[in-house]
């Protein structure tokens, strides 16, 4: 929590004074009854003693000073937000090797259905598109609030040969440059893949692009280790390249997800959706805090009134 106007802070030093006076108007009080009564007179004057609640009422009225203080300071507090817009680009690697079976039916069908439940999840006003790659990476839906079509395309893709990392970074940074250059809105790559760079440009090169642009990259390390596919007659082990994609994510400022089963895989969108759909901004909460030290007052009032029939 910060403070707009901090030195009105040092008002808590006359609560504070107030409350060492209340303390010592209390021992004093203490000392009298004992000097002019015997404690039996005191038992028959007063058989039902108050106890905590003849302090309850300056507690919460001195509880009350003190966030009203608080709040003359106009206190500051990071509030998390939901977002008004913001462009998200989900890559998905659609190379052969994810026609593995290590995650069952096979790493290509999970993965379609967590992609639709992801996009389907983000807000209404977000724009959403798809970019698929293999040997290249190619746009198959651009992004806009249409999440359907985002969705359709998801459904439609088929596998190929390799994997272009880099070349989807690149491609996705030039979709994100299509939506509303004037006024941008936040912007995040989504990638997921389940093998390392085989084509086109180094993974280094794309991330300097995507950091100097200031779009974050989320990847996710999809499948086991153990992981093997067959190609022509051969089982070819295809682990993802988990050193590769976290070095992306860190690199520009995304965060870095591995996923070895279709629960790991939904809960990572899960993540991914809540935390692109809020942000977190400084919000003044003055009103908040005063409400709470009213509200204390009030207590105060009420609990003296009804206890004592007097005002503290």
């Amino acid at each position: 929590m910060r403070f707009e106007q901090p030195l009105w802070l040092w008002l808590l030093v006359l609560v504070a004074a107030l409350i060492a006076a209340y303390l010592i108007a209390q021992r004093r009080r203490s000392k009298y009854a004992v000097r002019f009564a015997t404690l039996p007179m005191l038992e028959k004057v007063a058989p039902v003693r108050p106890g905590w609640r003849r302090h309850a009422p300056a507690v919460a009225f001195l509880a009350a000073l003190t966030v009203l203080t608080i709040a003359i300071a106009r206190p500051v507090a990071d509030v998390r937000v939901p977002r008004e817009r913001a462009t998200v680009l989900v890559a998905m690697d659609v190379s052969n090797s994810m026609a593995a079976t290590d995650v069952a039916p096979n790493r290509f069908e999970v993965a379609q259905q967590a992609a639709v439940q992801f996009v389907q999840d983000l807000p209404e006003k977000f724009n959403v598109g798809l970019v698929s790659f293999a040997r290249t990476a190619t746009v198959v839906a651009t992004p806009s609030t249409n999440h359907k079509a985002t969705v359709d395309a998801i459904n439609g893709l088929e596998l190929s040969d390799s994997t272009a990392i880099g070349e989807a970074v690149r491609t996705s940074l030039q979709a994100v440059r299509t939506i509303d250059p004037d006024d941008p809105p936040p912007s995040r790559i989504v990638l997921l893949s389940d093998g390392g760079n085989t084509a086109g440009r180094p993974i280094e090169e794309a991330a300097d692009a995507a950091a100097q642009a200031g779009v974050p990259v989320s990847t996710i390390a999809y499948g086991t280790p153990e992981g093997t596919v067959n190609l022509e007659g051969r089982d070819i082990p295809v682990p993802a390249d988990t050193e590769s994609l976290q070095g992306l994510a860190d690199a520009t400022s995304g965060s870095f997800y591995a996923a070895e089963s279709d629960e790991q895989l939904r809960d990572v969108y899960s993540d991914l959706q809540s935390s692109i759909g809020w942000t977190t901004e400084p919000r003044e909460i003055t009103n908040l805090v005063a409400g709470i030290a009213l509200a204390a007052a009030l207590l105060a009032a009420l609990a003296s009134l009804l206890w004592f029939s007097r005002l503290p």
